[in-house]
């Protein structure tokens, strides 16, 4: 569980540091497992629909176990297989880069962190920040450290 005290310092964080990395206007999210909405801030100036793409990346990022940018690297690869989990989801995915899983110190996922209104390069790093400016994980954080904690970057880079 996220508290919402924690939810809020991750927004709050990312919110920050676009400001100071004068990125577009950004909008940001916190869920828990099942893609429940914690919190949510959306900058003065962003645009439409931004709370429903950063919700979208973030329920990429929890239903395939990986960042939102690893989804969209996966549907460059394989644009059925996410056409068929987008369209079993009723179109809840967002196949796109900016969401990253949250991990406690044991490497549970806790949740997921989405930020959009910029470049998904920008949305990601922003949304690293958020998590780890609370002291919490992220994948690469547990790498080597079991199977449970394998992340298949691209096609075939695990022999698959």
């Amino acid at each position: 569980m996220i508290k919402l005290e924690v939810a809020n310092r991750m927004i709050e964080a990312i919110l920050k540091r676009g400001a100071e990395l004068k990125l577009r206007p950004i909008s940001a999210v916190v869920v828990e497992p099942g893609c429940v909405v914690k919190a949510f801030q959306k900058e003065d100036g962003a645009s439409m629909i931004r709370f429903e793409m950063a919700v979208g990346k973030c329920y990429a990022a929890l239903a395939l176990g990986r960042s939102s940018t690893l989804v969209r690297i996966r549907q460059d690869e394989k644009p059925n297989f996410i056409r068929h989990l987008t369209a079993v989801s009723d179109n809840k995915m967002f196949a796109e880069g900016g969401a990253m899983l949250i991990r406690n110190e044991a490497g549970d996922v806790i949740g997921a962190v989405g930020v959009t209104g910029d470049t998904e390069e920008h949305d990601e790093e922003l949304a690293i920040h958020g998590i780890r400016s609370v002291g919490l994980k992220i994948d690469t954080d547990f790498e080597g450290q079991g199977r449970q904690f394998i992340v298949r970057r691209t096609a075939g880079t695990d022999g698959r």
